[in-house]
């Protein structure tokens, strides 16, 4: 009978040891995800017909217009607009590296981070002619 009891406590220890390690492990890996990120920040606005954006640090380009379907995402990286099968494999230490794909909804944004940034999946209401902000961390304010 003892022996059971001792195997359960083992057992119990065991679990309770490999949950913390692995919640400990996906901190760490977090937070160095978290500090290899390079700043930038890019200010996106829904039009009529597509979406522009200006980008105010860490990109090659200043400003963006194109025209989306609501169905069709478009890939954009610190060089401009992408293909994600065509992304560009010059790296600029001056520049964050970033790739993420956006796409125009009827009631506003939905961004896909794949590269450089700590979200992955990134979504907001926006008005026509409205503007988001959004940075390395998600969205962020407009000044």
């Amino acid at each position: 009978m003892k022996t059971k009891f001792n195997f359960k406590k083992l057992t119990t220890k065991s679990l309770i040891t490999a949950f913390v390690l692995t919640a400990s492990s996906g901190l760490i890996a977090q937070e160095k995800k978290s500090n290899d990120l390079k700043s930038f920040k890019i200010v996106v606005e829904k039009t009529d017909d597509g979406i522009k954006m200006q980008s105010f640090n860490g990109s090659a380009w200043i400003d963006l217009a194109f025209s989306i379907n609501n169905d069709r995402p478009q890939a954009v990286d610190e060089y401009g607009m992408t293909n994600l099968n065509k992304v560009s494999s010059e790296k600029d230490s001056k520049l964050a590296d970033f790739l993420f794909t956006i796409n125009k909804t009827d009631s506003g944004i939905v961004l896909k981070g794949i590269e450089g940034t700590a979200w992955t999946d990134l979504s907001f209401s926006l008005a026509e002619n409205g503007k988001q902000a959004i940075n390395e961390f998600g969205m962020t304010k407009l000044n």
